[in-house]
């Protein structure tokens, strides 16, 4: 949770990298809170498959759009690649295919044009709850 978290307190924040594991738990948390509207929708607004998207799911979608593309992009920066990669996912299958291959690589354990590795110790710009795992004791 405290992943999906640091990706919301990023809101629109496209530079920089982010590791996998801020990726892939940001897309747990999303993927569980869009079935759970999904519900929410179905139960209280009595809305099915067939009568189109709730007010819930639209409303959760919409606040969650930007902090979605967004870490992305910084995962595709983590890969060395440009946020505008993201376009790729438009040739239909191999394009979703080749996206997704890039979110499972292992980012380049060496400073790119995005910035450095943010599993890196001497990586410090992100000293907070995060931070404090790589903070040597002195």
């Amino acid at each position: 949770m405290e992943w999906y978290l640091k990706v919301l307190r990023q809101y629109a924040d496209f530079s920089g990298r982010a590791r996998r594991k801020e990726y892939w738990m940001f897309t747990l948390f999303h993927v569980i809170f869009t079935v759970s509207a999904v519900m929410i929708d179905g139960l209280v607004f009595n809305m099915g498959f067939d009568s189109g998207f709730g007010f819930v799911y639209m409303g959760y979608v919409l606040a969650t759009l930007l902090p979605s593309v967004a870490v992305s992009v910084r995962r595709l920066h983590d890969v060395g690649k440009s946020g505008w990669f993201l376009m790729i996912s438009l040739i239909p299958l191999i394009g979703s295919i080749w996206l997704l291959v890039l979110y499972v690589t292992e980012g380049e354990q060496t400073e790119n044009a995005w910035g450095p590795d943010p599993k890196s110790p001497d990586h410090y710009d992100m000293i907070d709850e995060f931070g404090a795992d790589y903070v040597e004791e002195g």
